[in-house]
């Protein structure tokens, strides 16, 4: 009597063609799109002279992404990924040429930069979900936290090359750094032309009422103990720490810290998140989801207070870089516990939801450790920030959803009507 067929390995991710050229392409256009937005400012200020009109530039690249976020999660579910992702390369390629002409010829106005920093901010608001919601097409589940990670590390290194490289851009040329933007966004197109995404089947018409969607999705997150419970996580991760960074800067300039000290500090910062997303597959694998999340915060809970005991801008970058290398691995377990256990016609809603959620605790945050580091003494700030993880992280331990979270839970239920 003859057995089953075996069952063919999982392909690595090292040898995963698709996901390494989706990965390879948005490595390029990350690092184009972080030195055009470093160059923004720098070139309404050379052109108007006005603060206002800069920040109006870049206010309007957070806005379309805040107002584009649910509808496209909707667009996400309901269509061609692949065709979205394209969609937005071209886009912002288009955009980029566009204000390189406008540079070159001395017609770059401000209402133009607006329009331009509404389409990057719109595409990118697009393509977040649209990736998420293909890689469990594109990896096998046994990868996907380490696809995850990886791509966390991709997104770490294209704002630190292309921060650190757009001021030199600019410098050589005030069109260098849009012109890098155009040609990487251009190859990275190029590159997701060959990208293989299954196709999906398309979704049962819901009325085709877009508002309707978006609500069935949000519904579908609130109603699952399991995803609301890592959507709270994430959410308050992103409020305090963005808040605790901002009172540590704005304490190390009342203890006269030299500013080339706290450039090293943010430095720092970063290179810290970029090795804490290489850690975080081997973190995720031998924690499991669970243990992942709630060690990550209580380490934060630790750490954090020990900023007030430090006064040396190196010994708190040193500080910064150790914890930076704890929350890539409970976003890698937040993000791989989501997209396994959500339905695939729900997961660009899910992305497009955690995304706009994390992104105002993020612009929250920086306000929120404004306010504390104006009202409060800057260690008992710091202690404010530190009770907020705390609180985060006794909440994760006690959580019963998060405790059932398992890599070997089977996939959540699909949300009737949703």
């Amino acid at each position: 009597m003859t057995g089953a067929p075996p069952v063919s390995p999982p392909v690595p991710l090292a040898r995963n063609r698709d996901y390494r050229l989706l990965w390879a392409g948005q490595a390029l256009s990350e690092f184009g799109f972080h030195a055009s937005m470093i160059a923004f400012p720098l070139l309404v200020l050379a052109l108007t002279g006005s603060g206002a009109a800069s920040g109006l530039v870049m206010g309007t690249i957070a806005a379309a992404q805040m107002v584009a976020g649910l509808p496209a999660g909707v667009l996400v579910d309901r269509y061609d990924r692949k065709a979205i992702m394209l969609g937005c390369e071209a886009a912002q390629a288009l955009s980029a040429i566009s204000l390189v002409v406008a540079v070159w010829t001395g017609t770059a106005t401000v209402p133009h930069m607006v329009v331009v920093a509404a389409v990057f901010g719109a595409s990118a608001a697009l393509f977040e979900p649209a990736e998420s919601a293909s890689l469990p097409a594109l990896v096998a589940e046994a990868h996907l936290p380490t696809a995850v990670a990886m791509n966390t590390a991709r997104s770490s290194m294209g704002q630190l090359s292309g921060t650190a490289s757009g001021g030199f851009l600019f410098a050589a040329g005030r069109s260098m750094p849009f012109l890098a933007d155009a040609v990487t966004h251009t190859l990275s197109f190029f590159a997701l032309l060959f990208v293989r995404l299954p196709k999906r089947e398309r979704p049962a018409a819901r009325g085709g009422h877009l508002g309707r969607e978006v609500l069935a999705g949000l519904r579908w997150v609130w109603q699952e103990g399991g995803i609301r419970a890592t959507v709270v996580c994430a959410v308050v991760l992103n409020l305090f720490f963005s808040a605790f960074y901002i009172v540590v800067i704005v304490l190390a300039g009342t203890r006269g810290v030299p500013s080339g000290e706290v450039g090293v500090m943010a430095a720092m910062l970063g290179a810290g998140g970029l090795f804490g997303a290489l850690a975080a597959p081997v973190l995720h694998r031998r924690l499991g989801p669970y243990r992942a999340i709630v060690a990550v915060f209580w380490a934060l809970a630790a750490l954090t207070p020990v900023a007030a005991l430090v006064h040396s801008g190196y010994l708190t970058g040193v500080l910064f870089a150790l914890m930076a290398l704890f929350p890539p691995t409970a976003n890698t377990a937040i993000m791989t516990e989501q997209l396994l256990h959500t339905p695939d016609e729900l997961r660009g809603r899910l992305t497009s939801a955690l995304v706009l959620a994390c992104g105002a605790a993020g612009a929250a945050g920086p306000a929120l450790g404004g306010l504390l580091a104006q009202v409060l003494p800057g260690d008992r700030a710091i202690l404010v920030c530190s009770a907020g993880i705390t609180a985060a992280a006794v909440f994760a331990t006690a959580s019963p959803a998060l405790r059932r979270l398992s890599p070997n839970r089977p996939p959540g239920k699909r949300a009737a009507g949703a």
